[in-house]
């Protein structure tokens, strides 16, 4: 371990030139790091000083990147002092910032993770993924919260507001499905969760799995949805009797936001086009901007091939041929159809993973799929898509290991398939499907 010289606001060009935007602010700041092969790197402070690392939390990394390897690893540090700040440990990073290096999948003690086991089905699966987790020696732990009986006025939703400070707190969440109870005065249970965490983008992996035949056995795709404006902004009223208004909003904020998210995740995933889906033809105001934004992004990535596909006519070449597609991008309401078709081709939401990323590094994964009020408390439900989410909620947290371990035995035990559940053509119950899955760890 040596001291870093390139690391220091005084010593780097690249740092002194951000260190001028900010007055200087960073003059205590020291940073540790050192490096195993080429592309693992830790970073640690070795400055006590609690103020300091309030400053350096407070850097905004989204304008350090892409700049220079030096400035990365000040964005990681920035990120860290926020974690360190929450009281997490500070052996992954878990930033869009920090997906250049990957740190060390090594673990100084457990990682706190908020877990919303949900209704119906939800505390059913939920136990699914403790159990597995627990074979796995995965190292998490859950800090469960639950929907409340009464509308919290501080969150204006049967969420309360202790159970949103401990996604904060501890930056990465899995939630189980949540049925909204019916009634005014009060916001969806998954929108008051994305609004309040600023959970800008939904990413949901779209692969075929082995052995579990549909009628496509070679989909391999991602929807990235921008996840808080457009049609799902709110927005609307009665304007007279018999005629309602709703508002679309569309902001350039928000639309940079998620196109730089889409191909900054191409690129450090191997993918190799992005396609912006849209109805500009129609809608030129608010897609155009949408567009427009795509394209400026685009820019800085020369090596990922960028189009621009109507939503109509991206429905319907899914259909015929879902390997046209590799990344997806696009607005609120798009991304909610497009995924969730996109979903029907590899077998429906039961096996499809999701997560959302947030400002600031906090993901929280889920199950999409419903609450299944119907056969809660019988054994039957299906556990792959709230297995496949903490997947990615292991990767987001560098557990890279742990994350494939687990990965592989999902797959595996579907397609065996000796202990598929029944809406998979099987008759196994959910414990019997998660031992299946354990034993194949």
């Amino acid at each position: 371990m040596r001291e870093s010289s390139d690391c220091s606001p005084y010593r780097n060009p690249a740092c002194r030139h951000y260190s001028r935007t900010k007055n200087e602010k960073f003059q205590d700041v020291n940073v540790f790091y050192f490096m195993v092969g080429w592309t693992d790197v830790v970073i640690f402070f070795t400055n006590s000083c609690r103020g300091t690392l309030q400053q350096l939390a407070l850097l905004d990394d989204t304008r350090l990147r892409g700049v220079s390897s030096s400035l990365v690893l000040f964005a990681m540090a920035s990120q860290i002092a926020r974690r360190f700040l929450r009281g997490r440990s500070v052996c992954g990073i878990s930033n869009p910032a920090s997906i250049w290096t990957r740190s060390l999948s090594s673990y100084d003690g457990p990682i706190r993770a908020t877990l919303f086991p949900g209704d119906g089905i939800g505390p059913e699966i939920s136990q699914s993924v403790k159990q597995v987790f627990s074979t796995a020696e995965v190292p998490i732990e859950w800090e469960e919260h639950y929907v409340g009986d009464t509308v919290d006025p501080r969150t204006q939703s049967f969420l309360t507001w202790e159970s949103l400070e401990s996604v904060r707190r501890n930056g990465v969440g899995l939630k189980g499905p949540m049925a909204t109870p019916i009634g005014k005065g009060h916001r969806s249970l998954n929108l008051t969760l994305r609004k309040e965490l600023g959970l800008y983008a939904n990413v949901r992996p779209c692969y075929s799995l082995p052995g579990y035949k549909t009628r496509y056995d070679d989909v391999n795709l991602v929807t990235i949805r921008e996840n808080t404006e457009g049609e799902y902004s709110g927005l609307e009223h009665q304007v007279v009797k018999g005629v309602v208004e709703s508002l679309k909003i569309i902001t350039r904020q928000a639309s940079l936001r998620v196109a730089e998210y889409a191909f900054l995740y191409a690129k450090t995933h191997g993918r190799q086009r992005v396609s912006a889906i849209h109805k500009a033809n129609i809608m030129r105001l608010s897609d155009g901007l949408f567009l427009k934004c795509c394209r400026e992004v685009a820019e800085k990535y020369p090596e990922i091939t960028y189009e621009e596909v109507i939503i109509d006519n991206c429905c319907m070449m899914l259909v015929k041929n879902p390997t046209l597609f590799d990344c997806l991008v696009m607005p609120n309401l798009y991304g909610d159809i497009i995924s969730d078709l996109c979903a029907g081709l590899i077998g429906g939401l039961g096996l499809t993973p999701s997560i959302n990323i947030g400002e600031g590094g906090i993901a929280l994964a889920e199950a999409v799929h419903g609450s299944a009020p119907d056969i809660a408390g019988k054994n039957l439900a299906n556990p792959t898509a709230l297995l496949l989410s903490a997947v990615e909620m292991l990767r987001h947290l560098k557990l890279f290991d742990k994350a494939e371990q687990i990965h592989g035995a999902v797959l595996k035990t579907i397609a065996e398939g000796k202990y598929r559940t029944g809406d998979l053509g099987g008759s196994a119950s959910t414990t019997e499907f998660t031992k299946a899955v354990c034993d194949n760890l």
